[in-house]
């Protein structure tokens, strides 16, 4: 009898357990589906973006644009770039792969090519064929970028489902994004034609959609007066008008507004004088709605990128300066863009479908002369005079002429061949010149191409140097300059360092899978494509060096 008890009593605790468990199970929250993913990803990279552009002009901006991703989406606050140099080409490269110019290639725009020694483009491309225009402007492609995107995984995943379109004035801000596999990249064609082109490493011929929109020459409404979008005399977030720390524009004696620019533009390359103003952000923004619509993009359950690249804030930069009205200007307008952008997004993908991440692809620092002007150090570097003196040293050292091959994006190229045949020590030629230029003025560090292969750094700006060298593509010697010292005019801004000035950059992320919040955690570049591709799914870029940033998650 005792043995039936027992054995009725397990079956009874047993059934209890079954039915406690089971009615825990009910009560655990719903969970969304693994495989939910956004219809459509935009990746917008903002050329030439500090990280206090969102902070010093935040009260005049409206609350569709920069704001309304600062208060739906997720901001990241301390955000740098983990290499140098900081330029347009490498960074577009390193927030699409995941990885540094020491892995993907892209060691600058430009570059001087140690095979077939000469300078070559980032994305220039000879074995294609120009879309859409008859010069060879459109002779390009991301052939030179070494590893995959995340928007290439995606393609990859989707089994080329999922389309890739990459948008930008400037060809490299469309190329190198939009991946190997892009569907289609577009950038501008400025001068005398006014058209977006594209390149037979995508296509044959123009889509009806990209014709019809060069037909309506919608650029030509932008040949108009460029004056402050406000009164002038509420922008007290940037400094006076008139100064001599801006560059401006060829047959107007001063660098104020207002500027006419369909008087200005004959002597002001044609269309091109279009980029250097807030109206070259405006052409990209109705370039972008046209084509999510004319590519159908978000349509479907498959995931499409869209990657746009605004180029005009560089260019005004690069003429005006940080701390000029024409800076905050644009920076006004472009929030306006940002919020007509996301309108067009709301009503063509839909609200909780798409997913948007916006950063940089490099800083800028403030002009020497302004920051001389208030007591600040910072200078300017004289290029001809360094490139005289370092040749003279070698000549005069080793007895011998043309050791020097090249000397560019603060990197000493050496004759390798001629050192052969000279039977001198490669290492000890890189070595004196090290012990050469760090005497100079403005060279604050120098290292030599053996250090940065021999020696491990993990800190510092030696780290940054390390990620940004590539082994077969950087030179024998690279130096860094004094703190806000460059080799530049003496009107406008640029960047390239390893400064805060040029590293620390916005990282927003916003719509579908995003949470609200923000962090003053250090982020890096390379974490924003295995963020893209943790939100998606998929694998990480085939270099992959950052790392997913799960806070930033739902």
């Amino acid at each position: 009898m005792k043995p039936f008890i027992s054995l009725l009593l397990l079956v009874t605790l047993t059934n209890f357990c079954l039915a406690q468990n089971s009615s825990k199970i009910n009560q655990l929250p719903k969970t969304s589906n693994f495989n939910e993913r956004p219809k459509l990803v935009v990746g917008i990279v903002v050329d030439q973006m500090r990280y206090d552009y969102l902070t010093r002009f935040y009260d005049r901006y409206t609350e569709g644009g920069f704001k309304r991703m600062m208060n739906e989406g997720f901001n990241c606050k301390n955000n740098h770039f983990n290499y140098i140099p900081t330029y347009t080409g490498p960074g577009h490269t390193s927030v699409y792969t995941g990885t540094t110019p020491k892995y993907h290639g892209i060691i600058a725009n430009d570059w001087f090519d140690k095979d077939i020694k000469k300078s070559v483009y980032c994305a220039e491309d000879t074995s294609v064929q120009s879309v859409g225009t008859t010069t060879d402007a459109g002779q390009m492609s991301p052939h030179r970028m070494k590893t995959t995107t995340f928007t290439d995984e995606n393609r990859l995943f989707t089994q080329m489902q999922g389309k890739t379109i990459g948008i930008a004035i400037k060809d490299r801000g469309a190329i190198l994004p939009a991946g190997h596999t892009a569907n289609a990249a577009y950038w501008f064609q400025g001068k005398n034609e006014g058209n977006w082109i594209s390149s037979t490493f995508y296509m044959t011929e123009l889509p009806k959609w990209v014709v019809d929109f060069n037909k309506k020459h919608t650029v030509e409404s932008y040949f108009k007066t460029w004056n402050t979008l406000y009164d002038i005399a509420t922008y007290t977030e940037s400094g006076s008008d008139l100064n001599t720390f801006e560059g401006g524009f060829k047959g107007k004696e001063t660098a104020t507004f207002p500027y006419d620019l369909a008087s200005l533009k004959e002597q002001n390359g044609g269309y091109d004088i279009l980029k250097v103003t807030p109206f070259g952000n405006s052409l990209t923004t109705d370039f972008a709605i046209e084509a999510i619509k004319g590519e159908q993009l978000g349509v479907d359950n498959v995931t499409d990128v869209l990657t746009i690249s605004y180029s005009s804030p560089d260019y005004i930069g690069h003429n005006f300066g940080v701390n000029s009205k024409e800076i905050q200007d644009n920076y006004l307008r472009l929030d306006l863009e940002l919020e007509k952008l996301f309108k067009s997004l709301d009503e063509q993908v839909g609200k909780s479908h798409y997913t948007v991440f916006l950063t940089a692809d490099h800083a800028a620092v403030h002009v020497p002369a302004y920051l001389q002007s208030v007591k600040i150090p910072a200078g300017y570097f004289n290029s001809s005079d360094f490139k005289k003196k370092i040749n003279t040293f070698v000549e005069t050292t080793f007895a011998a002429s043309n050791l020097i091959e090249s000397i560019t994006n603060n990197q000493i190229f050496l004759n390798r061949v001629k050192i052969h045949q000279l039977d001198l020590d490669l290492d000890d030629v890189q070595e004196a010149i090290v012990n050469e230029i760090i005497k100079y003025e403005h060279v604050d560090k120098a290292y030599t191409a053996t250090a940065m292969t021999t020696t491990s750094f993990s800190t510092g700006i030696e780290q940054l140097i390390q990620n940004g060298f590539n082994q077969k593509r950087s030179g024998d010697v690279i130096y860094v300059l004094d703190t806000a010292v460059i080799s530049y005019s003496k009107t406008g801004s640029t960047h390239g360092s390893a400064f805060e000035y040029d590293t620390h950059v916005p990282l927003l992320f916003f719509g579908k899978g995003i949470k609200h919040g923000e962090t003053f955690k250090k982020t890096e570049i390379t974490d924003i494509a295995p963020t893209m591709s943790a939100l998606l799914n998929i694998s990480y870029p085939n270099g992959n060096m950052g790392q997913p940033l799960e806070f930033v998650f739902n």
